[in-house]
């Protein structure tokens, strides 16, 4: 029973403790219900705010959406207001200009009867005309016929009929007198402005027999020839040229009406409505083309039907243009063809077929004799111009200079003629031509399909090109080398024993080499030597990437090619082989492969001049010949490529693990040193000579710093490119003797300036010109080049009067070797290791627009530079003048004038002798040279004493502000700043002087009298060609004749000029590429 009531006790607090969690659970539940509710009623709420929020954006949005279209209706009303108001402010403008003009014509009329009282009355009574000239402002347009002479009888009286009514209709506005100016000039400063208004002259100038014209020191010069395309100056050929080039049967006659044939619009009475023009079948654009001489293809608009006459005219030929199985060896169109004896653009259509190019005038005449014909052979070949639209065209016999009428259309000629010469690439092949330098060159037969052909082959990088020709530069293929199997074929088995390869003679003892892409056929090298053949297969192997199984070429060349593959571990056994390391006992063998015996003999030699250079020690008496051997060694390098890799291993081979460190192992580093600034090894050997150079650079020894010192030259070699001289005189004397390490900038040479002072700048072995001056104009503080016309000159090394520009791109390195290499020529022995080359810095030419933002130095340069065109007699200036300019340039020179007051009365009228000794100096360089140069012991001392009168009233004034008068001056003359030269005009030249002066400024060529008086003016959009032809300097313009109706002519003018004058006429290319806003472009030679 106990045990009963024990389990009904226990089960009731089971029920009871059920219960608990019953209502436990129940209140958990409403909780729950609570919660939800509360949650769903805040997720409403933000529903609608959002709601209402987008609502309220929508207005909005709809709002400006009326605004906007409310905006646009009122700009549209408001544009048509502006237009209604520009055309009559247009209208206006228009009648006022109409107004302006007919009152220009009265004050004409008027000024006309004034100059005629003038000559009537007394000379004071006009004299206030002549004050308020500018000395800038020419004569007026009524002025020509006084100045002139009046056209017509003399007539015995004055008409003074039509003065009342101009005076009526002179506006009083007009009359009134200018205002005058803020700034009064000092009295002395108004006197030289006063003096140079008349003085722009030359005083008794004498025609003198002149020198014969001198020559060049250097025999290859080329003088090129450009013509205007587009508006630019583009080159076409970079040799003058001659008679025969371009000629045909319509050139016949040229030179015979070189002054009469005309562009005018009529021509035999057709015009391009009339009905013979329409009979005759004569396109519009051949009638455009003015007559035989053709207007530039930009003339044409390219929205215009002119622009692809081709499109326009039934073509002559039967080809379609969309056949894509055969290659088009046929096609017609027209092109622009160079002249032979007018070296100017004649517009012909041309028709290619069966091999032969015939042109005609126009496609009309096809049916008639052709004006030329081309045929087309094997010896062929096609040059690209440098304008995008020119090629030359070049035959056996003559030279063809074409133009198309846009890019795609010369695309299209380009491609036909080279079906025409079978040329048949593998792959696309590119016009440009690489600028790498070529691992490996020379003839090959190459093989395929069963087809042989000699080429010329080349291997550049990983590419392997073939050409036609040597000096071709449009490749006929390439063969890209990458995963490409190379191997050699044994053909001792092969039964063609008489197999000869393109007349080479390669009978069956010639070697073969596969070269077998992926999923292309193979192609084969026929290669006549076994030198040849290996040292091709080693380097198509390289290029192939074949360098984990190297079984070619030298026991040197494979260990490099397995340090390669092992990424140059510094802790491989292959740094310490025997092969690399240096060795007492010299080469019997070249540690690389060459082609040749001949190669390999002066790879032997080459080792030896090395070791001379490396076991001689380094003394005066010994450094010439030091210099000798490190010239001719490399000098041998430049002259065979293939040695340059020889060169480098041979050098790294003596200075690896070399014991002791002595003078030996010092200047094996510095001939290395040289060798890095000229060119570099190819391949896996640069690779080799970086990772060699970065295990050695250690700043703390000597060795480790001539290291350091070869990896800047290294990285300076392969930014700026490879230099085209062995190494000067000076450059090699500063690696010997100035410890180059310790500079970034080893050497250094002295710029002058026309003030006769100096700069000295530090450049390294591969140094531009462009970079050169950029640290120049830092230093002196002056412009860059292109913003002051500043340029860099070298003096000839004959020691004539001879100056030559040097171009941005040039190394200054190559500029001192070629000079000394010159000078070696001229004067052998005389002069060597005394006399170097004189860089000068100068302005080139003058642009207007580089008058703003001169700085002090450039004005004191230009300035100086200025005098000494005075002085040389370069520049017009009477003897008044001269003794002005002459002081200024006295007082920017030596201050004021002192002169101690006199003693006594006799020494008033004579300067002191220091004095004197100053003011002679003065007129020794700052006076022109024809004034003096007859003049007595008197006359000079009364000169001086002139001198010193204008010199004392200069006293107090600075020299800035002397070099501002003077510019201000010299600037009055229209032809400031032109480069003048000294020409003798020769048929069919118009000019009829003996001498003239051409001055080439930013307007255009200006023919100049003797005495510098203007012949003619040449603007450079009337330039059609201009450049060599033969020995002299030709210039094609055309003009317009106003006496016949406005029609343009065509004239060739020849002027003989000294060569290195004649190589100075790249000055009007200069121009041309400063005149950008007139889209002038040209290369410079």
């Amino acid at each position: 029973m106990q045990e009963l009531e024990l389990r009904v006790t226990e089960s009731d607090q089971r029920a009871e403790s059920a219960e608990k969690q019953i209502h436990v659970m129940e209140e958990k539940l409403k909780s729950a219900n609570v919660q939800p509710s509360k949650s769903e009623n805040s997720v409403y709420r933000r529903y609608q705010d959002l709601t209402n929020q987008v609502q309220e954006k929508d207005a909005v949005i709809k709002r400006l959406e009326v605004q906007l279209e409310k905006q646009i209706l009122v700009r549209a009303q408001e544009a048509k207001i502006i237009e209604e108001k520009a055309a009559k402010i247009k209208d206006w403008v228009t009648f006022k200009l109409r107004e302006v003009s007919i009152r220009l014509h009265s004050l004409d009329v008027v000024f006309f009867h004034l100059c005629t009282l003038q000559s009537l009355a007394s000379p004071s009574t006009f004299s206030h005309f002549l004050v308020e000239t500018d000395i800038d402002d020419g004569l007026p347009d009524g002025m020509e016929g006084v100045v002139e002479g009046a056209e017509g009888p003399p007539q015995e009286g004055v008409s003074f009929v039509g003065l009342a009514e101009g005076l009526e209709m002179l506006d009083p506005e007009v009359l009134k007198p200018p205002t005058p100016p803020l700034h009064r000039f000092p009295s002395w400063e108004s006197r030289i402005y006063a003096v140079a208004k008349s003085g722009m002259t030359v005083s008794e100038a004498t025609t003198g027999a002149r020198g014969p014209f001198t020559h060049l020191i250097y025999k290859n010069i080329t003088v090129p020839v450009y013509t205007t395309l587009k508006g630019k100056a583009t080159q076409i050929s970079s040799e003058p040229l001659h008679d025969d080039d371009s000629g045909s049967e319509d050139d016949s006659g040229s030179l015979a009406s070189l002054r009469t044939s005309t562009l005018g619009p009529e021509r035999k009475g057709s015009t391009p409505g009339s009905p013979r023009a329409v009979k005759r079948g004569v396109s519009m654009s051949s009638i455009s083309s003015e007559s035989d001489y053709a207007i530039p293809p930009d003339a044409y608009s390219l929205e215009s039907d002119y622009s692809e006459p081709e499109h326009k005219v039934q073509r002559t030929s039967s080809y379609s243009c969309e056949s894509l199985r055969e290659p088009m060896l046929e096609k017609s169109g027209y092109l622009l063809k160079m002249g032979s004896q007018v070296k100017a653009w004649k517009r012909r259509w041309f028709i290619l077929r069966n091999g032969e190019i015939f042109y005609y005038k126009s496609p009309s005449d096809v049916i008639r004799k052709p004006q030329g014909q081309v045929e087309l052979n094997s010896s062929c070949r096609i040059a690209r111009g440098e304008g995008a639209q020119t090629f030359q065209l070049i035959t056996e016999k003559k030279t063809f200079f074409l133009t198309a009428d846009s890019p795609n259309i010369l695309e299209e000629w380009i491609r036909v003629l080279q079906n025409i010469f079978k040329v048949q690439a593998s792959s696309p092949v590119t016009m440009e031509t690489t600028t790498a330098k070529p691992t490996m060159r020379g003839w090959l037969t190459k093989v395929k399909h069963g087809h042989s052909k000699l080429v010329w082959c080349s291997l550049v990088s990983k590419v392997f090109y073939y050409y036609r020709n040597q000096d071709d530069k449009l490749p006929l293929g390439q063969l890209r080398m990458r995963e490409v199997v190379v191997e050699e074929v044994d053909r001792s088995c092969d039964s063609d024993e008489d197999y000869e390869a393109s007349g080479r003679g390669f009978l069956s003892s010639h070697c073969t080499l596969v070269v077998h892409p992926r999923e292309q056929s193979p192609t084969y090298l026929l290669i006549g030597t076994k030198q040849e053949k290996d040292t091709w297969l080693y380097h198509l192997t390289v290029a192939a990437g074949s360098s984990a199984s190297f079984k070619v070429g030298t026991e040197y060349e494979q260990l490099v090619g397995n340090l390669l593959d092992i990424e140059g571990d510094p802790d491989s056994a292959l740094w310490r082989s025997e092969a690399l390391c240096f060795c007492k006992d010299g080469l019997r063998s070249p540690l690389t492969t060459l082609p040749s015996e001949a190669l390999q003999t002066e790879a032997l030699k080459l080792f030896k001049s090395c070791q001379l250079f490396i076991n001689v020690l380094v003394e005066s008496p010994s450094i010439d010949y030091h210099m000798s051997l490190a010239q001719n060694a490399l000098q041998v390098c430049l002259t065979h490529p293939e040695l340059q890799n020889e060169m480098y291993c041979q050098l790294i081979k003596q200075t690896n693990r070399r014991t002791p460190h002595n003078s030996s192992l010092t200047q094996c580093w510095q001939l290395l040193a040289v060798c890095v600034a000229l060119f570099l090894p190819q391949q896996h050997f640069l690779w080799y000579l970086r990772q060699y150079l970065q295990r050695h650079a250690d700043p703390r020894s000597e060795v480790g710093k001539y290291a350091v010192y070869c990896q800047r030259s290294v990285e300076r070699t392969l930014q700026n490119g490879e230099r085209e001289a062995k190494p000067s005189r000076m450059e090699i004397l500063s690696i010997l003797l100035r410890n180059p390490y310790h500079h970034s900038l080893p050497f250094s040479i002295p710029v002058h300036f026309k003030n006769v002072t100096y700069q000295v700048v530090g450049f390294d072995g591969s140094t531009t010109v462009e970079e050169f001056l950029s640290t120049l104009t830092q230093r002196v503080g002056m412009r860059k080049p292109h913003l002051s016309g500043f340029a860099l000159f070298t003096d000839d090394p004959s020691g004539r009067d001879l100056e030559h520009c040097l171009q941005p791109s040039v190394k200054i390195c190559d500029v001192i070797s070629k000079w000394e290499q010159a000078l070696k020529e001229l004067h052998p022995g005389k002069y060597e290791g005394t006399r170097i080359v004189r860089l000068m810095y100068k302005s080139r030419l003058c642009f207007r627009a580089q008058a703003k933002g001169e700085t002090e130095r450039e004005r004191l340069l230009l300035t100086y530079q200025v005098n000494d065109e005075v002085h040389q007699g370069h520049f017009p200036v009477n003897k008044e003048l001269a003794l002005e300019v002459a002081a200024l340039m006295a007082q920017v020179e030596h201050g004021d004038l002192d002169r101690p007051a006199p003693s006594s009365s006799a020494s008033c009228s004579s300067p002191q002798p220091n004095t004197q000794q100053i003011l002679l100096q003065a007129l020794g360089r700052f006076y022109p040279k024809r004034y003096k140069q007859d003049c007595s012991m008197d006359q000079l001392r009364d000169l001086s004493e002139r001198l010193a009168t204008k010199w004392s009233v200069l006293s107090g004034c600075s020299a800035s502000e002397c070099v501002r008068i003077y510019l201000t001056v010299a600037r009055k003359w229209p032809l400031f700043g032109a480069k003048l030269f000294h020409a003798k005009p020769l048929p069919p030249s118009s000019v009829e002087q003996s001498q003239v002066w051409l001055a080439v400024n930013e307007d255009g060529l200006c023919v100049l009298d003797y005495t510098m008086h203007l012949l003619v003016t040449y603007s450079y959009q009337s330039v059609i060609t201009f450049g060599g032809c033969r020995d002299d300097l030709m210039v094609v313009v055309s003009q317009t004749n106003e006496q016949g109706g406005g029609k343009k002519s065509v004239e060739k003018l020849v002027f003989a000029l000294p060569k290195p004058k004649l190589r100075s006429h790249s000055d009007f290319g200069w121009i041309f590429q400063r005149l950008k806003s007139k889209g002038w472009v040209v290369v410079l030679m």
